[in-house]
C-alpha cells in the first residue's frame, strides 16, 4: 500500500484501498475490521449493504447514515402525477417479443397500421438556432459530441423564440435537468431580461452541475430533487411567491418521464391553482387560465382571475421503449382506436426498432448506432430476447423494422398530442435536429389554444 494509506486490497480493483486511516491505523473505518481490535464486528449497513458498520455503533450510524431517508420536501405529494389508478387494466404478465409467433407478430403489425392510418406521420422539419449558441457553435475547443448537443439546445432555443416563450415575467421548469444545461443557455439568451426564475427537476445527484455559473442577480436556480411522478408544482415556495407562468422544458425526456411532466404541468398544476380543494376546471376554463398575458411585470400582483399557470410546453422527447401504461397519458386515444394495455406493451418495446435497426443481428447496423449513440441521450441495451431479433429473422428487412419502429413512436406520441389538444393547448411535433445529430430527433410543443378561450360576456 501507499505511505498513509489503507492496507486493505480490493480484489475486484486489483489495488489497495485508497482511503487515509486515523493515526496509529493500518485500516480504514470501512476495513478496519481487519485489524481484529477488541473483537469488534462489522456488519453490513441495513440501509445501504455496499457499506460496513461497527456492530456496537449501529444505531448511532442509522442516525447519520446518507442512505437514510430524509424528510419530504413540501412540494412532494405521493403518486399526484402517477395517472392510473385501477389496476385492472394492466396484464398481470406481459409475454416478451420473442415469445410471438410470427402470426401474432403480423397480427400487430396489422394493429399498428390501422390505428396509426389518417394521422400525420411526416412530420415537418423546424431546425432552428438561436444567436445565444453561435459564440460556442464556433468554438474549434468543442468536440463532437459537445457540438451535437450545443446544436440541439440552439434549435430548441430557435423553436421557444418562434413560439414567443422566451420573455420576462416566466418560471422555466426543466424537468429531468441533469446538468442543467438547457437552463444555462435559455438563461444567457435572457441575459438582459428581468424576473426570471429557474426549477431544474432531477431525482437523482449530479455531479459536474453547471448551475454555479449563474451569478445573475435578475434570475433564480432551484434546485428540486424529486421523482417527476410526485412533484406537485404548486407546493413550490417560489411558484407560490411569485406566480408567474410556467414553461416547462426538456431535453431527451425519458419514456414515461415525459408523461409524468406533462400531467405535472396541465392537470395537478393548473387545476390545483386556485386552490387544492377545490374540483378541477372545465377542460375551456383551464384552456383560459393558460393563455399567457404578454410582457406582464412580475412586480405586479396577480389575482386568482389572472394567473396564468402554463405559458408552454417544449420537450425533446426519447426512449418511448420506457414508456409505462399506467403513466401514459394517451390512454383514451388507443382506446378509441381498439388498442389497449397490452398493444401498448408490445409497440413500446418496437419502438426501439426506429433507433436500434437490426443491430443484433447486422453488424453495420451495430457500428452506425455506435457512431450516434450518446450517454446524455439515454442509448439503448436492448437484448436480443427483448427485441425479438430471433422471430424477425429473415421476416423483416432493416428498413421494414425501422419504418414499424418509427410507427410506433409516432402513435405513442400522438396520443399525447391528443391529450394536449383535450386540455386546451395547441400541440405539434416537429423535427428540431438532423438525425445525424440524434435519432432521437423529435421535439413536443404546445401553447394554450387562443379559440378554446370563452368569449367575455357583456
Amino acid at each position: 500500500p501507499e505511505p498513509g494509506r489503507c492496507a486493505h486490497f480490493v480484489l475486484r480493483k486489483r489495488r489497495f484501498c485508497r482511503m487515509i486511516p486515523a493515526p496509529g491505523r493500518r485500516f480504514c473505518g470501512e476495513h478496519g475490521h481487519e485489524e481484529e481490535q477488541n473483537d469488534r464486528k462489522r456488519i453490513p449497513c441495513p440501509l445501504d449493504p455496499k457499506h460496513t458498520v461497527y456492530e456496537d455503533q449501529l444505531q448511532k450510524h442509522l442516525k447519520k447514515c446518507n442512505s437514510r431517508e430524509k424528510p419530504k420536501p413540501v412540494y412532494f405529494v405521493q403518486d399526484i402525477n402517477a395517472g392510473l389508478k385501477d389496476v385492472s387494466e394492466i396484464p398481470e404478465k406481459q409475454v416478451p417479443l420473442s415469445s410471438l409467433s410470427i402470426e401474432e407478430l403480423q397480427t400487430l403489425i396489422i394493429k399498428l397500421k390501422k390505428a396509426s392510418n389518417g394521422l400525420e406521420l411526416h412530420l415537418k422539419e423546424q431546425i432552428l438556432s438561436h444567436q445565444a449558441l453561435q459564440e460556442a457553435l464556433s468554438d474549434p475547443k468543442n468536440g463532437e459530441s459537445a457540438f451535437k448537443h450545443l446544436k440541439q439546445q440552439a434549435s430548441i432555443l430557435g423553436n421557444m423564440e418562434k413560439l414567443h416563450l422566451l420573455g420576462p415575467g416566466r418560471c422555466f421548469v426543466e424537468f429531468g435537468a441533469g446538468r442543467g444545461k438547457l437552463s444555462h443557455w435559455i438563461d444567457i439568451a435572457l441575459e438582459n431580461v428581468e424576473s426570471v426564475q429557474f426549477l431544474l427537476v432531477e431525482r437523482a445527484t449530479t455531479r459536474f452541475k453547471v448551475d454555479g455559473k449563474h451569478k445573475r442577480r435578475d434570475s433564480v436556480f432551484e434546485r428540486l430533487q424529486v421523482d417527476i411522478q410526485h412533484l406537485c408544482l404548486n407546493k413550490v415556495p417560489i411558484l407560490e411567491k411569485k406566480k408567474l407562468p410556467v414553461v416547462g422544458i426538456g431535453k431527451h425526456l425519458c419514456g414515461a418521464a415525459t408523461d409524468l411532466a406533462l400531467r405535472c404541468l396541465v392537470e395537478s398544476y393548473t387545476t390545483c391553482c386556485d386552490g387544492e380543494d377545490e374540483e378541477p376546471a372545465p377542460k375551456r376554463c383551464r384552456a383560459a387560465q393558460t393563455e399567457v398575458a404578454p410582457h406582464k411585470s412580475a412586480g405586479n400582483e396577480s389575482t386568482t382571475e389572472d394567473h396564468k399557470p402554463v405559458a408552454g410546453i417544449v420537450i425533446a422527447l426519447c426512449c418511448h421503449h420506457k414508456c409505462d401504461w399506467t403513466h401514459y397519458v394517451g390512454r383514451e386515444f388507443f382506446k378509441s382506436v381498439g388498442l389497449g394495455p397490452v398493444e401498448f406493451h408490445y409497440f413500446q418495446r418496437m419502438s426501439s426498432w426506429a433507433t436500434c435497426g437490426m443491430r443484433e443481428t447486422t453488424s453495420k447496423a451495430s457500428t452506425s448506432e455506435d457512431q450516434t449513440n450518446d450517454t446524455e441521450e439515454h442509448e439503448q441495451t436492448l437484448s436480443r430476447t427483448e427485441s425479438g431479433a430471433d422471430t424477425l429473422q429473415g421476416i423483416l428487412s432493416v428498413e421494414e423494422r425501422k419504418e414499424i419502429g418509427c410507427l410506433c413512436k409516432r402513435l405513442i406520441d400522438h396520443g399525447r398530442i391528443e391529450y394536449l389538444q383535450q386540455q386546451g393547448y395547441k400541440a405539434a411535433l416537429q423535427y428540431y435536429t438532423e438525425s445525424a445529430v440524434s435519432l432521437e430527433n423529435v421535439l413536443l410543443t404546445a401553447v394554450p389554444n387562443p379559440s378554446l378561450i370563452p368569449e367575455p360576456t357583456i
